[in-house]
């Protein structure tokens, strides 16, 4: 079962099924978001590599209708991503055709660019998504890949495995696999692919997503290498924080803060919106503790505002595999900028001869 926009993709796609002697009716000609050609199925696997940041300026009124008359009846009830970029729509999509976990479930993977796992402030379309399938625990793992692995783009991008039948060691945790460094070069490039993966890169890949552990392995030649990881193991909540509102005071000519004359802000501190500000809480962490530490010793007339607390969630997948470099010694840095300078004053002194 299939569906498919580009119409010569499309009729490989049915050529290849009749050579197979398969139902060709099952290969649905049409927009995936605009029309769901397959409305009302569900699969026990599925696989997707939807157009990279797809604009659906053009498909918004279909969308919305569907997302606000629908609701979760439909397929994007946990919110709408920016219209500049589709790709979480598409990760909706499959997600509303899994089947239900009680008649033995389902798995995906489905192609992604990087803005996914980070785009959107905590309330936005982006975050609502990545909350809902996160806290519904359907992220078994996110594998980087290499650049330059597509014919139109170089760009780095990502796999999502998404589950609904998660086995028990591995029920409240998203695996990262950082597999950037998995390629041979082709022998021809292909547009702007000019890397690959070979079967042993593959196997290397699925053994790391299969033994579900955290693995480090040295980056460079040598006893002092440093170890870089390659795959990490957290729980769903680590991805998750609060963003909170801090409020500070107006205050008149004189410097007295400034109280409220009516409704629920009488006799209270009137904010001034100049000096508000905001800061993104872990979820694990205490709200009222993390106040005190890192606002209240640089403005001790603050307040956090609760009500205008929002929840998001985002994925910094580089940042799970950073390895610190530390800079090379200052000496080495002087030996090498004072090179410098003598070739030039050299240069110099040539000129004014």
């Amino acid at each position: 079962y299939g569906q498919e926009l580009n119409p010569e993709s499309y009729a490989i796609c049915k050529a290849d099924m009749l050579i197979k002697g398969q139902d060709i009716a099952n290969i649905v000609f049409g927009n995936t978001l605009s029309a769901d050609g397959l409305f009302g199925k569900l699969f026990d696997y599925m696989l997707s590599n939807p157009p990279f940041g797809v604009e659906w300026k053009k498909i918004e009124s279909v969308i919305r209708k569907e997302f606000e008359q629908m609701g979760y009846n439909g397929r994007f009830g946990p919110g709408l991503p920016r219209v500049s970029d589709g790709s979480l729509l598409f990760l909706l999509h499959l997600v509303s055709k899994m089947r239900p976990a009680v008649d033995g479930g389902s798995r995906f993977g489905i192609v992604l660019n990087g803005s996914p796992l980070f785009t959107g402030g905590a309330g936005s379309g982006e975050s609502e998504i990545r909350r809902y399938v996160l806290e519904n625990d359907l992220v078994e793992a996110i594998i980087g890949l290499p650049t330059d692995m597509f014919y139109n783009t170089g760009i780095s991008t990502y796999v999502w495995i998404v589950s609904n039948r998660k086995p028990a060691a591995r029920k409240g945790k998203l695996q990262l696999i950082d597999a950037s460094g998995f390629w041979q070069k082709m022998r021809k490039s292909l547009g702007s692919k000019r890397k690959e993966l070979s079967p042993e890169h593959i196997d290397d890949i699925t053994r790391l997503f299969g033994d579900h552990v955290d693995v480090s392995r040295k980056v460079g030649a040598g006893e002092t290498a440093p170890m870089a990881p390659i795959s990490r193991i957290f729980r769903n909540e680590d991805f998750g924080y609060r963003t909170i509102t801090v409020e500070r005071p107006e205050r008149d000519a004189a410097g007295k803060i400034v109280l409220g004359t009516k409704g629920k802000g009488k006799g209270k501190p009137v904010p001034d919106a100049a000096l508000r500000d905001t800061e993104n809480v872990p979820l694990a962490e205490d709200v009222d503790t993390y106040f005190k530490r890192e606002v209240l010793p640089h403005a001790p007339d603050a307040w956090v505002d609760h009500d205008k607390t929002r929840i998001g969630y985002e994925i910094p997948f580089n940042r799970h595999f950073y390895v610190f470099k530390p800079p090379r010694p200052l000496a080495e840095i002087d030996a090498e900028l004072k090179g410098v300078t003598d070739r030039i004053l050299t240069m110099i002194g040539g000129l004014t001869k």
